[in-house]
């Protein structure tokens, strides 16, 4: 019962902050002003609930709690593909390809590298977690720093374009954007929300999961697959976030109180939704625009890792 009403009262504060950031200083203005902000909400929305799901399963199947998908190399994967967009195309990649082609593209590329790898390292059998951990740290050294040779090749205007896929970010979002990515997100839900038993057994570890009668291949290849879509999306849709997924699923085990992803995987979307609109009002209201949500976020999320580390080497 404790644990059913601490998930209550975290979504009564995000309910709150959403209608604070819709309506404080809007002058009620449902013409434009309201409408524009009922947009980056939904935005957040999404990608709050990619962030929370996407860490929180990921730590499951690895066994790690300090371990994201960011790992894995998706969001390296995106900003060398818009870094070579720009280098290629320049900025006229904007206009050529607009934001739904890029959204679109961006998506396909990122599930492309993730069938990849995954059909690599699960062929004929073999399902070795740690490797593929293994190369996506690997994979994701290489690519950000052929990023980086990519970026310094083109002009200071074009790269202060790419600052801005660099940075998470509401505003970009369009409605049809918004509505593909909702329906991404859904599809994902429908699947993963018929197995979270499985994945209650499966934070046990392998050989406990296997001894219970689980499919441990196939459920992690399932799981693998319904991350990155999610990755994809949330990185697509708003840019790349780095810490902030071990922010948000360790402070979702504290806060549930329980291991049953039921209940953690709720908290953490609603961790993640009050963080984005925390992060949106400062933003607005008391940077005034001079700085990113990405930054925010990556600033307040990277301290609080750099702490939990520190505390926990000073108690061994």
């Amino acid at each position: 019962m404790k644990r059913i009403t601490s998930g209550y009262a975290v979504w009564m504060i995000v309910i709150g902050l959403a209608i604070c950031f819709l309506l404080f200083r809007s002058g009620l203005d449902f013409d434009y002003v309201i409408p524009k902000r009922c947009s980056r909400l939904v935005a957040m929305l999404i990608g709050g609930a990619c962030v929370a799901w996407s860490s929180i399963v990921f730590q499951t199947i690895t066994g790690n709690r300090i371990l994201t998908p960011a790992t894995m190399g998706y969001e390296a994967v995106y900003l060398l593909f818009q870094s070579l967009l720009i280098l290629v195309i320049g900025t006229q990649s904007l206009v050529v390809l607009g934001a739904n082609g890029n959204f679109l593209l961006s998506i396909g590329l990122m599930l492309g590298y993730s069938w990849v790898i995954h059909r690599w390292l699960f062929r004929e059998g073999q399902h070795d977690v740690y490797l593929l951990l293994l190369l996506g740290l690997v994979l994701t050294m290489v690519i950000s720093t052929f990023t980086l040779f990519v970026q310094f090749q083109v002009s200071p205007g074009e790269f202060s374009v790419l600052l801005g896929f660099s940075q998470a970010s509401f505003g970009k979002a369009e409605p049809e954007q918004l509505l593909l990515a909702l329906m991404l997100v859904g599809a994902v839900w429908m699947v993963a929300s018929k197995t979270l038993p499985t994945l209650d057994v499966l934070s046990l570890g392998r050989e406990q999961a296997v001894s219970l009668g689980v499919d441990y291949q196939r459920s992690v290849r399932l799981y693998l697959a319904l991350i990155a879509v999610l990755v994809a999306v949330s990185t697509s849709l708003l840019g790349p976030t780095a810490f902030m997924g071990i922010f948000v699923a360790n402070t979702s085990y504290a806060l549930a109180g329980s291991f049953k992803h039921r209940v953690t995987l709720a908290t953490g979307c609603a961790i993640a939704v009050g963080i984005f609109i925390l992060a949106q009002l400062a933003v607005e209201h008391i940077f005034n625009y001079r700085t990113t949500v990405g930054i925010l976020v990556n600033l307040v999320c990277g301290v609080w890792f750099l702490a939990l580390m520190m505390r926990k080497r000073g108690t061994t």
